[in-house]
């Protein structure tokens, strides 16, 4: 029976929710226990068991990209009929199907980001700020609207919520209600606007309401533990007195309270729905036991009375693998250097760069790691940065794929296979199978073209028969989802970004007071949401993690740091700072700008501090020493079938033929020159700069 192979390979917990095919329903789900599977299995059984009709099920995410997944498995299941969406797209498509029959006239225009806006606010009411200021304006803008507070009511709030503000409350109030005004006038609607019509348009319109609520009849809400008070409000619309819901939540992974989220919704799940069944998922099938241990161990020890009530403690699936690591360092720099390091190490060992991972707290952290990786010859992704299916070359790559899909491209390369079809494809997009030197915009687009490439390996993998029209179908439902594929390199992010993610390696670093917990992390509520924060870090890996703590922020600092009162009773007894491996304070220790070398202008772009001058000063450069240069890398990058740019980027290669280095010691002293290049490229380079040094 079809019905009967869903429940197949279920485990006991994950069965009972899929078995649960009425509402109300709580699923307590830790990290790694197969959420997803668990509520994709209890749609697809009650569909297949003619409990609801597929089409009448709305599953709302707080992502595109989990949207599309949820949608990927219920096909793979045999409920196609889904509708799963964020909030916001279900809002969105429901205003726009009933503006013309209930508001009439021009629907307003959506407006994604309220920078532009708030600027023009900020100017109207005769203030001045700079761009940091207006996103933390337009952050309060939000979190005052999905917590229902309106202009008049804002101090006030901001007061009981205890927030730290870096612009006047009262000047926010009047950029706040300056805002609304601007936005009613040039008839824009932002997201929590449109939450908030929908709502309004349900509740004042009967035959509205009755009308989306005889199309949705079951509900199953994900990651429950961040909706805010205004989704609440308009899925209890939807809802409508009915109790056909199921949500899914992890209380241990409340990090956006900042944002107006509220666990309250999915602690106090049973008050609102005392007849709820209520279903707890702890079987770990992430992660290994020395990592659950830890987790269990960080969560352990959250205070509060709530945190007691609904703690789940996570019971490892997996076998045996590596301990922990805990290191300290003297200063942040050594840190960065060490953990750079150790990622190409373990790209050495085997383990592929793309399920590494560098996680870090504030987005600031991130520069001394990029600096690092670099210098090690280690790629990586900086996570946040431009969309992936944004990107021109992408566009113009599936634009060319979803043609050469129509023309039959399958059957004009002689069976080859989706692989050599997308590569041939590819190609007339300026896809190479070896990489461009150098690390610029061609590298950009070239990387972004592999990583097509590479999506088209792993579908065949998975699905040999899979021809170009199934994968033209995957990237555009991807595209709809902004579910890019892992490009190659290190990931870069901070714990926020990395929720819902997982990597075989996790670095976790700057886990030090002042920084985790953050330093304006001050009642005992924003406390226990940095030990969250925390938890979702740990949870994030698979095999490989390392927690690591700088005691200076710099080198020759004093070592005044400590490590992060989450750990107390977690690592060993003693810690022996890890040493600086190369000493590169030369080059980053100083407290302002490295100055030009030149005219004595402080240097801010990465290019002009490596070359140590600006980049329209003059300087002595060896041109027969730059192509010589070239030349060699490329050789060297053929032989060890390595980007170019990973042996030295273009930068690093000018800075060598403008200094001339006369020994390892001043070769070291170029930025971009790190131990492991030192000990592998001196000689040759030295040679070099030897054999083409000009004439006296």
């Amino acid at each position: 029976m079809e019905a009967e192979r869903v429940l197949a390979g279920l485990d006991p917990e994950q069965r009972a929710v899929a078995e649960a095919v009425k509402g109300p329903v709580c699923v307590l789900a830790g990290a790694g226990t197969g959420k997803t599977r668990a509520i994709t299995h209890r749609i697809a059984y009650a569909a297949l068991t003619g409990v609801v009709a597929p089409q009448r099920v709305l599953a709302v995410t707080f992502t595109n990209r989990a949207a599309g997944e949820l949608r990927a498995r219920l096909r793979q299941l045999g409920a196609p009929g889904v509708q799963a969406r964020t909030f916001h797209a279900a809002a969105l498509r429901q205003l726009t199907y009933f503006w013309p029959r209930v508001i009439g006239g021009e629907p307003p225009k959506i407006i994604e980001s309220k920078i532009a806006l708030v600027a023009d606010a900020v100017r109207a009411c005769r203030l001045a700020f700079g761009r940091t200021e207006l996103r933390d304006i337009a952050s309060e803008i939000e979190w005052a609207k999905v917590t229902q507070h309106r202009p008049e009511d804002y101090a006030g709030a901001v007061a009981t919520a205890s927030r730290k503000m870096t612009v006047d409350v009262a000047d926010v109030a009047r950029v706040y209600d300056m805002y609304e005004t601007l936005r009613r006038e040039r008839n824009l609607l932002d997201f929590e606007g449109m939450l908030e019509l929908t709502a309004a348009v349900l509740t004042e319109h009967r035959e509205v309401a009755a009308q989306v609520r005889e199309q949705y009849r079951h509900f199953v809400v994900d990651e429950f533990q961040d909706v805010n008070p205004l989704q609440k409000l308009l899925l209890d619309t939807w809802l409508g007195g009915r109790d056909d819901l199921c949500v899914v939540g992890d209380p241990n992974q409340t990090i956006y309270s900042f944002t107006g989220a509220s666990p309250s919704y999915l602690l106090d799940f049973t008050r609102q729905f005392p007849d709820a069944k209520v279903v707890k998922l702890v079987r770990d099938y992430r992660s290994t036991p020395q990592v659950v241990r830890l987790a269990n161990g960080v969560i352990g020890q959250a205070r509060g009375e709530a945190a007691r009530r609904h703690r789940l403690e996570l019971v490892a699936q997996r076998p045996d693998g590596p301990d922990p690591v805990f290191n300290e360092y003297d200063d942040e720099i050594a840190e960065a250097d060490d953990i750079a390091r150790r990622a190409r190490k373990l790209v050495e060992e085997g383990v592929p760069a793309r399920e590494i991972a560098v996680l870090y707290r504030v987005n600031a952290q991130s520069e001394a790691y990029e600096s690092a990786l670099a210098a090690a010859g280690v790629p990586y992704v900086l996570r946040g940065a431009e969309r992936f299916f944004e990107r021109p070359e992408v566009r113009e790559a599936v634009i060319r794929l979803r043609g050469a899909a129509r023309a039959g491209a399958d059957a004009e390369t002689d069976g080859t296979g989706l692989i050599a079809t997308v590569r041939h494809v590819l190609s007339g997009a300026g896809f190479s199978d070896r990489p461009p030197e150098g690390s610029g915009a061609v590298r950009s687009r070239w990387e972004s073209l592999a990583a097509l490439a590479q999506l088209a390996e792993d579908i065949a993998a998975d699905d040999p028969r899979a021809g170009l029209p199934e994968f033209v179908a995957e990237l555009e439902e991807r595209a709809a989802a902004q579910h890019a594929p892992p490009l190659e390199g290190v990931t870069l992010a901070s714990l926020h970004a990395a929720k819902g993610l997982e990597w075989d390696a996790v670095f976790l670093t700057g886990v030090v007071e002042g920084t985790l917990p953050i330093i304006y992390a001050e009642t005992p509520e924003q406390v226990e949401e940095e030990r969250r924060l925390l938890y979702v870090g740990i949870t994030r890996a698979r095999e490989h993690l390392s927690l690591s703590w700088a005691l200076s922020r710099s080198p020759g600092g004093a070592r005044r740091r400590r490590p992060s009162r989450f750990l107390d009773g977690l690592t060993p007894k003693t810690m022996t700072p890890v040493p600086a491996r190369v000493d590169r304070t030369h080059r980053r220790a100083g407290k302002g700008p490295q100055p030009c070398r030149v005219c004595g202008r402080p240097l801010t772009a990465a290019i002009e501090r490596k070359l140590g001058r600006c980049e329209n000063c003059p300087a002595e450069l060896n041109e027969d020493l730059l192509l010589a240069l070239k030349d060699w890398r490329s050789q060297t990058a053929a032989d060890q079938k390595i980007p170019a740019y990973v042996v030295f980027t273009d930068a690093t290669l000018q800075a060598i033929a403008e200094h001339n280095p006369g020994s390892a010691e001043e070769l070291a002293k170029i930025p971009g020159v790190g131990k492991v290049k030192l000990d592998r490229y001196a000689e040759a380079v030295l040679s070099l700069c030897t054999s083409t040094s000009p004439p006296p």
